[in-house]
């Protein structure tokens, strides 16, 4: 027996499933989950000592690859002075100046510990700005795991939603309204039947939970125009996009200014650190300024923090974010030549250093489009390629990543790998 395998089977007797988050457990391509004992640039090594090129990244915060030296140090520097305080530092107040000056939407920010405490204390305080309780999120975008957005579709395009998991109370689900990602005209019906009553949108700009699906700029500039017209909060949920996609996230490659901005991921640097910022108008409506309460313990925690601060620093450094889209685009292209090559029906697209694959005649717009797609022939791409060395996120409904720590070298080993699976699954 493999030492993936022994884990496997004594995770779960201990832990639900074995795994501590539901994607990790490969229910969705079976087999076995990888155990990873160790990373570096853009390799991990699994309990079984086999190297991977990863392309799931710790789903997105390792922008600059694992353990750099400089993120390492960092965090080293700030554990030795002391793990948590339950009091202010320095870094935190450093860490919101920053992000404030790289999101020009962000007039103060609050850290958290998670992106779902973001999403979560972000609605919260649309609601608590505007005094109206419904919402409007969109089907496939996932906003973490916070009773009020684990929702799906209800009967109908003016129907409030449904529960889509055990425990959320249908009294929760009701005030949350789910429509279709990229549809304009479901958009402006709804608001134009409910505007009076919906106290924000929250949309992920570029969706990264059903697959990588880019928005069309009409439809965020609808999304911008609504929610001014009727007096609705419009959050970006940039938790997985923020940093990610460019400089200024989505908001900065479309132009467009929400009223309030969730981050995560790339701002803690492989730490859990989250946070919430946009309007000084609504953000002084959160305790202990407002009526709106929001707390949290290891909240700007001084290790995640100083893991932040070093990521974010990284980012900064002349031509980043041009070697990252260069690396990516190089991976989503060699990709669709190689499935040409051999005939396969594949399609991918990137933006910054997310992309996404799909075994389908063109890149989805939608959830119902992402769906559609042929899952039989990821998992098989998926396992041939995770036994060559190259991990790609075990579910054919996620974004990948890359790092600035892969090289040209490292993506052309890839492609050459797809292009022999390719072959084997035509043939």
């Amino acid at each position: 027996m493999s030492r993936n395998q022994e884990l496997f089977e004594r995770a779960q007797r201990a832990i639900p499933g074995g795994v501590n988050s539901p994607v990790r457990a490969f229910r969705s391509v079976g087999g076995t989950p990888r155990f990873i004992e160790r990373a570096e640039g853009c390799r991990v090594w699994d309990a079984d000592g086999q190297a991977y090129i990863d392309y799931v990244g710790s789903w997105g915060p390792a922008i600059a690859g694992h353990a750099h030296p400089a993120v390492i140090k960092a965090v080293q520097n700030a554990a030795v002075k002391g793990l948590s305080f339950g009091a202010p530092t320095a870094a935190e107040v450093e860490m919101a100046e920053l992000l404030c000056e790289m999101l020009p939407s962000l007039d103060m920010v609050r850290l958290v510990s998670s992106g779902t405490e973001a999403t979560m204390s972000a609605i919260r305080l649309a609601r608590g700005f505007t005094g109206r309780d419904a919402i409007i999120k969109f089907e496939g975008c996932y906003h973490g795991h916070a009773d009020s957005l684990l929702v799906k579709a209800g009967s109908g395009l003016l129907t409030f939603g449904n529960p889509s998991s055990g425990g959320v109370p249908a009294d929760f689900a009701k005030h949350t309204l789910v429509l279709d990602y990229n549809n304009v005209a479901g958009l402006e019906e709804v608001f134009a039947a409910r505007g009076s009553e919906i106290a924000a949108v929250i949309v992920e700009p570029v969706a990264g939970n059903m697959n990588l699906i880019k928005p069309t700029a009409e439809f965020l500039h609808a999304l911008r125009r609504l929610c001014t017209a009727h007096g609705t909060v419009l959050i970006f949920d940039e938790v997985m996009t923020g940093f990610r996609v460019g400089p200024q996230g989505v908001q900065g490659l479309f132009g467009i200014t929400p009223d309030l901005t969730t981050l995560g991921k790339v701002i803690g640097g492989g730490m859990p650190v989250g946070a919430f910022g946009g309007r000084r108008d609504i953000m002084e409506k959160i305790a202990p300024l407002g009526s709106v309460y929001q707390a949290g313990t290891l909240s700007g925690s001084p290790v995640a923090v100083a893991a932040g601060l070093a990521s974010l620093r990284l980012t900064r450094e002349p031509g980043f974010y041009e070697t990252l889209s260069a690396r990516t685009t190089e991976l989503v292209d060699g990709l669709l030549a190689a499935a040409r090559r051999h005939g396969v029906t594949f399609s991918a697209q990137s933006v910054g250093g997310m992309f996404g694959i799909y075994f389908s005649e063109q890149c989805p717009d939608s959830f119902a489009s992402v769906t559609a797609g042929n899952t039989d022939a990821f998992n098989r791409f998926f396992h041939a390629m995770l036994e060559a060395g190259h991990y790609f996120a075990p579910s054919a409904f996620e974004a990948g990543f890359v790092s600035v720590a892969h090289t040209a070298s490292d993506i052309a080993e890839t492609v050459a790998e797809a292009d022999a699976v390719f072959a084997a699954m035509k043939a």
